[in-house]
């Protein structure tokens, strides 16, 4: 392989209450300590999130759902002892850095990274165990930014005489050779031309070793596991860290030795009602029962200002790319959303203390004496729907540093949003423009959590 023989090869560059009274015994407060087993034979199932009895979603201090950190063990389960070897944690994020490497030569996977990156044993050993390595094959086609250097070595690790000689893609298609998965063990062999890529810093979800997971049980069967998510965690991981996840810390507080595979999802930044699934056939019912609309979700809503009582409609861009944008106006391709408010009533903003607690950013909204609470039932269910439709009828919710700064541009100057009622542009080179600087108007994703909770989520009429 001429110069890429020498080592490693670097390829790219770097609560809320029920609604009907026979479901009260079907739910545990989440801020409690107390972990109840449940079991039904009927096919419906309503579960809700609670709160105190003054609703308490308005300034999200009712829930206790910081506990101190563990150090005892039961049964070898409940022992959470802050992780912090995987640095840096998100607080101190800088650009991700992820490598992409062709092995020269063969042995086992840690070994292999731990010489070529010059990273210890056991920061490799703990990549690994969180999923942020991969491999393939055959290297994958490098992207239109690579260089011609890059180029020049994936072709020659790709050339037909070097792949005819490798016993262990006869059979496959390049396209199936190229197919990336996740190592699993340290000591796994990898052979030489075997495509890799390092999540060098995978993202991080320290809150997750500060939760009483056992508290956050709602109910459990043979088939699910209804949890309410804590903000500031991932439901069943991301590409780089599936250790780290409420799926991971569930089954662990719960003793399973299956993990719990997730069914749905909900932001990082969101709270509330999640199901996951305790085999493969109860996730694969679960998910026809979404498509078959049989899953109903609702949700509370911490806007910063009122918010019409009815059914709200935009349409969706297609890509999925953070923020989302929404049209008030039917665009071709673009996905319907829908949600039905259901309730709007003013309470006081969250104050000081709970904000701190809750890393709820500023945002710089204008007006910070009420805010308003409304109950939302999801009629479509994609990606930043609730937050992308509210902000886009000028009611973001309290603690999207996300898209409260748009919201807050579009006050500001009307017809900013290219998208919105009062857009100015008049030809198609205007409005690329337009949509290039509407982009650039939202801010980051939230710290930690935002004023939305799923509160409640019931299926098969339930």
């Amino acid at each position: 392989m001429g110069s890429a023989s020498a080592g490693l090869v670097s390829i790219f560059s770097n609560g809320y209450r029920s609604l009907s009274a026979p479901v009260s015994s079907w739910r545990t407060l989440a801020s409690s300590s107390l972990y109840k087993h449940y079991k039904r034979n009927s096919k419906s199932a309503v579960f809700s999130c609670l709160s105190s009895s003054k609703i308490e979603l308005s300034c999200l201090s009712s829930k206790v759902d910081v506990a101190q950190t563990t150090t005892t063990s039961v049964n070898g389960y409940f022992s959470y002892h802050k992780y912090d070897r995987l640095l840096p944690c998100p607080s101190e994020n800088g650009p991700p850095r992820v490598e992409h490497l062709v092995v020269s030569e063969g042995g086992p996977v840690l070994e292999y990274i731990c010489k070529s990156l010059d990273l210890p044993p056991l920061f490799v050993a703990d990549l690994i165990h969180f999923g942020a390595v991969y491999y393939a094959l055959v290297c994958p086609q490098p992207p239109p930014s690579a260089t011609p250097e890059q180029i020049r070595i994936f072709k020659e690790v790709t050339a037909p005489s070097v792949l005819s000689k490798r016993t262990s893609i006869k059979g496959k298609t390049v396209r199936e050779a190229q197919k990336t998965f996740r190592i699993t063990h340290v000591e796994q062999f990898v052979e030489a031309g075997t495509y890799l890529r390092v999540h060098v810093h995978p993202k991080r979800f320290p809150r997750c070793y500060e939760i009483d997971w056992k508290s956050r049980i709602i109910a459990v069967t043979d088939s699910y596991v209804v949890l309410d998510k804590p903000a500031g965690t991932s439901v069943g991981g991301t590409s780089d860290n599936i250790e780290e996840s409420c799926a991971t810390f569930a089954s662990r507080a719960l003793g399973f030795s299956t993990p719990l595979k997730t069914t749905h999802q909900i932001d990082n930044c969101t709270e509330g009602c999640v199901v996951l699934a305790r085999t493969k056939e109860y996730c694969s019912i679960f998910h026809g029962k979404i498509r078959e609309k049989k899953v109903k979700k609702l949700y509370l809503a911490l806007t910063a200002a009122p918010v019409p009582i009815g059914i709200i409609t935009h349409y969706m861009r297609p890509i999925n790319v953070a923020p989302r944008l929404v049209s008030e106006d039917f665009i071709k391709g673009w996905y319907l959303c829908k949600l039905e408010v259901m309730e709007c009533k003013e309470v006081p903003w969250p104050d000081p203390v709970i904000q701190q607690k809750y890393c709820i950013e500023d945002s710089e909204w204008p007006s910070k004496d009420r805010a308003y609470e409304c109950k939302i039932n999801l009629l479509t269910g994609r990606t930043h729907q609730v937050r992308a439709q509210l902000a886009a009828c000028g009611a973001p919710i309290v603690g999207d540093s996300m898209y409260m700064p748009a919201a807050i541009a579009e006050m500001a100057n009307p017809g900013l949003n290219p998208f919105g009622k009062y857009k100015k542009y008049t030809t198609e080179s205007d409005k690329e423009m337009a949509v290039t600087k509407w982009f650039a108007r939202f801010g980051k994703e939230p710290k930690v959590a935002i004023g939305l909770q799923a509160c409640q989520i019931s299926w098969d009429d339930g």
